[in-house]
């Protein structure tokens, strides 16, 4: 059975150079990167040579950047440590949208369950949140905002220069949860008008459990992890010296290939809706979110008629791995929270599926695809 991987947006596979880089350091001689001796030195380089590597492609400077276990905890310390370094501020209000992934969600209700003012902004049916509603959601102690680049289930983007003007005529900390626009969308943080970046490693085909955050110079930030002086002291725990090394030739080849993986990705995700429009009709099938402002990758789609979960079991047991939206909670029968917000019919929430596309899909795969969903769709449809 032919096995397909069409969910790039919760991991992708290891790039083979990324592995040769991290077998070098894992084969080495590395000790503690904290420790003062030949071994920890040499721990400390790979560190500075991941860090001074990404920051070049980023456009940030080396001492921006800290290291995390990855997208969760990297937004976890821009929203918990922002939020707890404004408040002292006097700065308690916080807007976020109803869109972002849980680790930014989770943490907000979490700091709202400690007394500060949190706002929820809607997106329209297309997943886009507006301007003017930021705007007039903006208070005398707004102290944080955080939204994200590119939507992990419906691939919108949203307009981020545009949001982190906003933030800088209120004086306020702006958070931009870049995971799934890394590789794919220009990112100079140099000079985008943002304060914090999370980025995470496994979704650009660089190893999981890590990843950074970007602290623009002068951003109010407290440490969550206590304990060492790693990182500036922004962020205890012994380094993970391969990961870190992984991270940084991933980072280097995504960046490096971005315009080129730009259009593979357009040309496999035009093919793959056409087809499947072509074999259920444009009545069997509906994009979920933006038809300009969104990523390549990323491609949502809603099958009337046919319950998501269903369709999920049939593609696995066609060997084509999708999923119902976020990998952190697609295990759950819970509707999309992305969805929901943006206020789509019962009919398309309940049978939307999401793929997402990356290294190693070819044309061949995604017309065999298009063919076994449309075939799946058709059955049960048939059948109820």
């Amino acid at each position: 059975m032919q096995s397909i991987y069409l969910d790039h947006a919760a991991s992708t596979p290891l790039h083979p150079e990324v592995l040769d880089t991290m077998l070098e350091v894992y084969r080495g001689l590395v000790g503690n990167p904290s420790s003062i001796h030949n071994n920890g030195r040499h721990g400390k380089r790979i560190l500075n040579q991941a860090r001074d590597r990404i920051a070049a492609h980023m456009g940030c400077q080396p001492s921006e950047l800290v290291f995390t276990s990855g997208g969760t905890e990297s937004d976890n310390m821009a929203l918990i440590g922002a939020a707890h370094a404004m408040r002292r501020r006097g700065k308690t209000h916080i807007i976020t949208t109803a869109i972002e992934h849980h680790a930014v969600l989770h943490p907000a209700e979490k700091l709202s369950s400690e007394g500060f003012d949190v706002t929820w902004l809607s997106p329209d049916i297309h997943g886009r949140i507006s301007l003017e509603e930021l705007k007039s959601s903006i208070k005398e102690n707004t102290g944080l905002i955080s939204v994200m680049y590119a939507n992990n289930e419906v691939g919108t983007t949203q307009p981020i220069e545009e949001i982190g003007g906003i933030t800088r005529e209120i004086g306020a900390v702006f958070h931009v949860d870049a995971v799934q626009a890394l590789g794919l969308l220009p990112i100079h943080c140099a000079s985008l008008p943002v304060d914090l970046m999370s980025f995470s490693a496994h979704k650009i085909n660089g190893p999981q459990g890590v990843g950074a955050l970007y602290i623009a110079k002068g951003t109010p930030v407290e440490a969550l992890l206590l304990g060492g002086s790693q990182e500036r002291k922004r962020r205890a725990g012994t380094e993970n010296a391969a990961g870190i090394a992984g991270f940084g030739k991933a980072v280097e080849l995504a960046v490096s290939d971005r315009e080129h993986k730009w259009k593979t990705m357009e040309q496999l995700r035009l093919h793959f809706v056409g087809r499947i429009a072509q074999l259920l009709g444009d009545s069997g099938v509906v994009v979920n979110g933006h038809d300009v402002y969104r990523v390549p990758h990323i491609v949502n789609l809603s099958f009337p008629g046919v319950d998501t979960e269903t369709m999920l079991m049939n593609l696995d047991i066609e060997g084509i791995a999708a999923a119902s939206g976020s990998a952190c909670t697609s295990g759950s029968l819970e509707r999309s929270h992305v969805l929901q917000a943006m206020a789509l019919p019962e009919e398309r929430l309940r049978s939307a599926v999401r793929f997402s596309f990356g290294l190693g899909n070819t044309l061949e795969e995604i017309e065999y695809a298009a063919e076994k969903i449309a075939t799946i769709a058709t059955r049960i449809r048939n059948n109820a």
